[in-house]
């Protein structure tokens, strides 16, 4: 892919990248609605089993994931051509999803503009150490990247870390815009919860709520994660870092069954959307199947994705993800740093 050219890809692509209308609209109907209708009989449901509400609620969740699908495409101005109209739709689903529109935009940019850039690191992405930035730093450091990428802390402290404390504060040098979308998003949430729990009792909103977000949350940040860490995933230093390859060999094409395939709204489809993110979801798996180089992105299955938790660090030489237990030879002889 090192030849090809960005603009002839762009080309193909282009027919594409324009929003449907009523595609839109119509997902927005699908999706939306029976989110709020199983919210609905997860509640009614508590008076047969609370084993039933958790069930409904998980199902729940897989919308809230397509929810959040609308939202990714309105922050990138792809699900309607008017802009105004993805401002809005996004900043609603912002609420649902409890991501703040103008805040998660910007930082989703930075992810699109960098990604395995390993030189602009940091923003909008999964904290990720090479084997030698990990042995030279301090013991310090390195148990908290431990933590960090411990499966039980990442997908599961981590999402409620996500939504709790991260998406709830603005950056130091945010613009006024972006800081009052985030305080609308937070007194909308604030005040939706307060009205479902004085229609449905505290104990019902938790149970539902809480097993919508950790659901949700914990299976969101894994496609963020398994679709840029994978074993020959393409990372460079900023003067080799090509956009193309960025986008096609750094990006995985995410093969998964039809219905699973519909709830995550072709997000699978990663190296295209990397590759132009205003195509519009409902349009990734057409442009994938009529652009042959497309084709040539690295294919992961739910099978072979499971391999990825073991990825800890990124080794620069082998051009690979490698884990903790095979560099510990390195570690033996080496002084890390105090900090």
């Amino acid at each position: 892919m090192a030849n090809r050219k960005l603009s002839e890809l762009r080309k193909k692509i282009k027919p594409f990248e324009d929003a449907d209308t009523r595609a839109s609209s119509r997902q927005l109907l699908n999706t939306v609605i029976p989110f709020l209708v199983l919210w609905f009989l997860a509640y009614q449901s508590l008076s047969i089993s609370v084993w039933l509400t958790v069930l409904l609620s998980v199902v729940a969740a897989g919308f809230v994931i397509r929810v959040f699908i609308i939202f990714h495409d309105c922050c990138h101005g792809s699900f309607f051509k008017n802009r105004k109209l993805n401002h809005l739709v996004g900043t609603i689903t912002g609420v649902i999803t409890m991501f703040p529109y103008q805040k998660w935009k910007r930082e989703h940019a930075i992810h699109h503009a960098t990604s395995s850039n390993l030189n602009k690191r940091g923003t909008g992405d999964v904290w990720i150490m090479t084997v030698d930035e990990y042995i030279n730093s301090s013991p310090l450091k390195r148990l908290q990247y431990r933590l960090y990428r411990n499966p039980l802390i990442m997908f599961g402290l981590g999402p409620m870390y996500l939504f709790l404390v991260t998406n709830r504060m603005n950056r130091k040098d945010a613009k006024k815009q972006e800081r009052w979308n985030t305080y609308l998003t937070n007194l909308s949430i604030v005040g939706l919860s307060l009205c479902l729990i004085w229609l449905v009792g505290f104990y019902a909103f938790f149970i539902i709520q809480f097993t919508i977000l950790i659901v949700s949350g914990s299976l969101g940040i894994w496609l963020f994660y398994v679709q840029h860490q994978f074993e020959d995933s393409y990372f460079e230093d900023e003067s080799d870092w090509d956009y193309v390859k960025a986008a096609i060999d750094g990006s995985s094409y995410y093969k998964l069954p039809r219905v699973l395939q519909w709830i995550t709204g072709n997000i699978g489809y990663h190296h295209v959307h990397h590759l132009s993110p205003k195509v519009p979801n409902y349009h990734l798996e057409t442009v994938h199947e009529q652009t042959p180089p497309l084709q040539e992105a690295t294919t992961i299955t739910i099978k072979s994705s499971l391999k990825s938790i073991n990825f800890r660090l990124y080794d620069e030489e082998k051009k690979t993800f490698v884990s903790f237990h095979s560099i510990k030879h390195l570690l033996k002889d080496h002084q890390p740093i105090n900090e």
